[in-house]
């Protein structure tokens, strides 16, 4: 089992920042991916950035491109934390904001876990 907890979420006005962070804990994967995922208002949830391990292969939407920035602390495989710098947010941006991790098992099966989310609203 995987724990996510994200945190970072608020009011900020238009062109200002903010930085989201997921909490990670639990059981330990070899081979997974990590993510950012957000559900704007009247639309369905979208991926925003991913990592991928091993390797730390790194994208993004392009609606976010240039202005967010995935990082993580150097925590270890149980315990460590993803984050989410956004930069330059504009009210486009606003809405619930989820952490994701996805992990291959076996026989062709993933495992699958979701944050609660944080809510980022961007003001003009």
């Amino acid at each position: 089992q995987v724990q996510l907890v994200e945190s970072g979420g608020g009011l900020v006005q238009t062109g200002g920042s903010l930085r989201l962070a997921c909490a990670r804990s639990g059981v330990p994967f070899n081979q997974y991916t990590r993510s950012w995922y957000r559900q704007l208002p009247g639309k369905e949830r979208e991926l925003v950035a991913a990592v991928t391990y091993p390797g730390n292969s790194v994208r993004y939407s392009d609606s976010v491109k240039g202005r967010f920035t995935l990082s993580r602390d150097n925590g270890t495989t149980v315990r460590s934390t993803l984050y989410l710098q956004m930069n330059g947010l504009n009210p486009e941006d606003t809405g619930m904001y989820f952490c994701h991790e996805e992990a291959p098992g076996g026989a062709g099966r993933k495992y699958t876990y979701w944050g609660q989310g944080t809510q980022v609203t961007v003001s003009s």
